[in-house]
C-alpha cells in the first residue's frame, strides 16, 4: 500500500475543460520526477463528464487512482477524502484543479521535505482575482492571524505538501466543519512557506462563490479561535457602560437642569440597541451551536461511490 513516495490529490467539479491540460502537465512532472507518485483526482459530485475522463485516464495509467463521491460534498470534504486513500509512503501533495497550483512544484516541495519539514505550504505572492476579491481576501487572512489562538500563516491556502505523520493526524482529526489549513497548522511539526506566483484560471469558472468563501472563512474563525465568544462578554460590557454613561447624563440633567428628555426616543434607541447585540450573541452562540450538533451526529464525512485503483474499480472497503 506504500509503493508511492508521494501521493498528489487532486478534487475536481465541472473541470472537463481543463482536465486534459491538467492531466498532461501531472504526467509530464511525474515522469521527470526522481521519486514516485500517484495522483488521486477526486470527482466532488460534477455534473459534466469529469467523472467520465477520471475513469478513463485511471484505468489507463495505474499511477491514477480515481475517487467517485456520491454527490457534491465541497472542497474540504473531497480533499479529505484525498487524504484518508493516500497510499504515499512519505507523504501527500494537495493542489487544486484548475491548474493555478502548477504541479511543476513538487520538485521543489519534495526537496524540502527531504529536507526535514513536515508540511510545506504555498504563501501566494500575487493573485489574479478582482480588487474587491483580492481585498477580501487579505482582509480576512489578517484578522484571522489576529484572533487565533495560534499561527496560521497569512496568504496560504491548501496548496501543500505533507509528511505522511501530518496526513495521518489530520485523518484522525474528526471534525465535520474542516477547515485543513487551519487543521495544518494547528498539528504542528516543522513547517515551512514557499512562495509561488498563482497563475491564472486555465479554462472554466470558479467554483468557490462568495457564499461557500464566507462559509470557508466561517469555519477558519469559529473552529480556531475563541474570539467570537470572548465578543459577547464585550459587547455586554459596553453596552452595560454605554447604559450607565447614559443614566448619569440624565440624572445630571435633571438635578442641574431639570429638563430630561422626554418621549420615547431614548426608550426606543436602548430597545433598538440591546435587541442588536442580543441578535448577534445569540448568532454566535447559534453558529457553536451548529458545529457541535453536526458533530454530535457523527455522520461520515462524505460517501465514496467508485474507487478505481490499479486500472480497475475495486470494492469499497477493500
Amino acid at each position: 500500500m506504500t509503493r508511492f513516495d508521494i501521493s498528489i490529490i487532486v478534487p475536481l467539479y465541472n473541470e472537463e475543460k481543463v482536465f486534459e491540460q491538467l492531466v498532461q502537465r501531472i504526467t509530464n512532472v511525474i515522469n521527470a520526477t526522481q521519486f514516485s507518485c500517484e495522483v488521486i483526482l477526486i470527482n466532488d459530485g460534477s455534473t459534466d463528464d469529469t467523472e467520465k475522463l477520471i475513469e478513463k485516464t485511471c484505468k489507463a495509467d495505474s499511477r491514477f487512482t480515481g475517487i467517485i463521491l456520491s454527490r457534491n460534498h465541497g472542497h474540504q470534504l473531497a480533499v479529505s477524502a484525498g487524504l484518508m486513500n493516500v497510499r504515499g509512503g512519505k507523504g501527500a501533495m494537495i493542489i487544486d484543479g484548475d491548474l493555478q497550483d502548477p504541479p511543476e512544484l513538487v520538485n521543489e516541495f519534495y526537496a524540502l521535505l527531504s529536507d526535514g519539514y513536515d508540511v510545506i505550504y504555498a504563501i501566494r505572492k500575487n493573485r489574479k482575482e478582482g480588487f474587491l476579491k483580492k481585498l477580501a481576501y487579505s482582509t480576512y487572512y489578517r484578522l484571522q492571524k489576529k484572533i487565533s489562538s495560534f499561527n496560521i500563516p497569512i496568504d496560504s491556502g491548501d496548496f501543500s505538501m505533507l509528511s505522511r505523520r501530518v496526513v495521518d493526524t489530520m485523518n484522525a482529526m474528526p471534525e465535520q466543519s474542516r477547515y485543513l489549513r487551519g487543521m495544518r497548522a494547528w498539528v504542528g511539526f516543522k513547517q515551512i512557506g514557499y512562495e509561488y506566483n498563482r497563475d491564472e484560471r486555465q479554462a472554466g469558472e470558479t467554483k468557490y462563490s462568495w457564499t461557500k468563501l464566507f462559509e470557508l472563512a466561517f469555519n477558519g474563525i469559529f473552529n480556531f479561535s475563541d474570539f467570537p465568544v470572548k465578543i459577547i462578554t464585550r459587547l455586554g460590557f459596553i453596552t452595560v457602560v454605554f447604559s450607565l454613561i447614559y443614566f448619569a447624563y440624565n440624572l445630571y440633567r435633571k438635578f442641574y437642569y431639570n429638563d430630561v428628555p422626554q418621549g420615547f426616543t431614548a426608550t426606543i434607541l436602548a430597545i433598538i440597541l440591546f435587541s442588536g447585540v442580543q441578535m448577534i450573541s445569540l448568532g454566535l452562540i447559534g453558529e457553536y451551536v451548529l458545529r457541535i450538533y453536526n458533530q454530535v451526529r457523527n455522520r461520515p464525512l462524505f460517501v465514496i461511490d467508485k474507487l478505481i485503483q490499479d486500472q480497475e474499480e475495486k470494492p469499497l472497503g477493500k
